[in-house]
């Protein structure tokens, strides 16, 4: 069988996870992300957290921004939550609301593992499916400037609301040049795939209001 690669961001050297990598058709590279902590495909970059760390980063409101930057460039953001101690250091309303927000809202799924072996062999299964079965790239998000055109078009077009630098790349093959994105109309753009209704809609009121200037008011 074919070894999937994973990045996985050099914080987490420390999780105990790495090791059980070993048991896995894998090869493993530590990276400085900025994004994530585990990247195993073009489209899926995975947070994970302990219990513990879930509930201190809804304390501390890391939470929604750190979803926020993983969906402003993956198109199929994970986060995994690891143990069983969930419950007790916050209120379990404020806890569930919380899930119910990543989930509902932020349409992120949340996958539950016991323990770091269980962890690795999750991030395992995910990169096998993404890398062979379904044949996808994997690569780094924001790991440089974009020098060539293509990429600071990417870039460009990755600046719209709700698209991910995999949503940039079918605007860009859908309609061939930015421009056309920018003037195509909401029926238009919803044909792109990844796109759909309710991003079309966001990318044409961006597009279409006027802006004020703070300073003129």
């Amino acid at each position: 069988m074919a070894k999937v690669l994973i990045f996985v961001d050099n914080r987490e050297a420390a999780s105990g996870i790495l090791e059980y990598f070993g048991q896995y058709e894998c090869n493993v590279e530590s990276k400085m992300l900025l994004c994530g902590d585990y990247i195993v495909s073009d489209r899926i970059c995975i947070e994970r957290k302990t219990t513990d760390d879930f509930v201190q980063s809804i304390i501390d409101r890391r939470l929604f921004d750190q979803i926020k930057n993983m969906k402003d460039n993956f198109e199929k953001p994970v986060i995994v939550i690891e143990g069983n101690s969930l419950y007790g250091r916050l209120q379990p309303n404020a806890i569930r609301g919380a899930i119910a927000s990543v989930v509902i809202d932020y349409g992120v799924p949340i996958i539950w593992t016991k323990d770091p072996a269980d962890t690795a062999g999750m991030i395992y299964w995910l990169a096998k499916r993404e890398q062979i079965d379904e044949r996808r790239e994997i690569s780094i998000k924001n790991r440089k400037t974009p020098k060539t055109i293509e990429e600071i078009q990417e870039y460009l077009v990755a600046g719209l609301p709700d698209i991910s630098v995999v949503r940039a790349r079918n605007l860009l093959k859908h309609f061939k040049y930015p421009e056309k994105i920018f003037t195509a109309t909401e029926e238009e753009l919803k044909k792109v795939e990844g796109v759909g209704m309710k991003i079309a809609k966001r990318i044409r009121d961006l597009l279409t209001n006027e802006y004020k200037s703070k300073k003129s008011r």
